[in-house]
């Protein structure tokens, strides 16, 4: 089961956020998301466990709980939305040739 870890210090590591996350089950994969840019972390993650009983006992454990200084939030990954590959945005207000 695929869990979202948020809020949690832009130093801490994958071993870190591991040892968090071991005591209630076995951890399969722990993933860090970074800026694209700075390769800098950008604060929340997933983790993956193999059974939704570890991964309940985990968010139970985990949800609210101080860590590093900062309080973390917990909960079952939700799947990404799909976003449009038309940026969106801009807009010409609709009121013809502006010339």
């Amino acid at each position: 089961m695929r869990i979202y870890i948020g809020n949690f210090t832009f130093e801490s590591t994958e071993q870190r956020i591991r040892e968090l996350f071991e005591p209630f089950g076995q951890v399969e994969e722990v993933t860090i998301v970074q800026d694209r840019y700075s390769g800098r972390s950008k604060g929340f993650g997933f983790v993956e466990m193999p059974t939704a009983d570890e991964a309940q006992a985990a968010i139970e454990g985990l949800n609210g709980n101080e860590v590093d200084g900062r309080t973390i939030t917990v909960n079952e990954a939700r799947p990404r939305t799909e976003r449009s590959s038309f940026g969106g945005g801009g807009g010409g207000g609709g009121r013809g040739p502006r010339w």
